[in-house]
């Protein structure tokens, strides 16, 4: 849903405004209320951010986090999960995680909702790849694929069980296949 007010706010005043239920984005001027995650988006993500922290995590290469609000380049996009390599994590002076996170991830995973169009999704990936994002998924339940998107604006199709997806290099130890993501459907 995009909420269009009579004078577009700033992105300074829009990170004034309470939090919503789901997580609303910020881009080129316009609010633009995420759709409320469904049994197959619920599962994929937090089967992902699991799988993925599994490996990346004990040896604190990186940290996936699910629904994390990134600020940055005039923009405020909320990945279904966004993994940040273990030294760009911002933290508060007592070295706990910050709660505000004003860079690009790393690596940003979007699952496409049934009501949510492929291009709104895409262009936020590709803007995460502009600003120094090493790859973006986007996986599609639906279709039982998954778009990966490298910079500068490469992007390649996975639909077959076999396919083993790709991974950005600090997280290699991560296997996923086609098959194991949305077999996750069935457990």
């Amino acid at each position: 849903m995009v909420q269009t007010p009579a004078k577009s706010p700033t992105l300074e005043e829009f990170l004034q405004l309470p939090e919503t239920k789901t997580a609303s984005e910020y881009i080129n001027g316009q609010i633009i209320q995420k759709p409320m995650p469904q049994g197959k988006h619920s599962i994929i993500q937090g089967e992902s951010v699991n799988a993925i922290n599994a490996v990346v995590k004990p040896e604190k290469v990186a940290r996936a986090f699910p629904e994390l609000r990134c600020t940055f380049s005039g923009r405020l996009t909320v990945p279904d999960v966004a993994v940040f390599i273990w030294q760009r994590i911002p933290r508060d002076a007592d070295g706990t995680v910050a709660n505000v996170f004003h860079l690009a991830p790393d690596w940003t995973i979007k699952i496409l909702s049934p009501d949510q169009r492929q291009t709104k999704v895409t262009r936020n990936i590709l803007h995460c790849l502009q600003h120094g994002t090493q790859m973006g998924w986007l996986i599609d339940p639906e279709e039982k694929s998954v778009l990966v998107y490298t910079p500068p604006n490469q992007v390649a199709v996975f639909d077959e069980p076999d396919d083993r997806l790709p991974v950005p290099d600090f997280a290699t130890g991560l296997q996923l296949t086609v098959g194991t993501v949305f077999g996750w459907l069935l457990e």
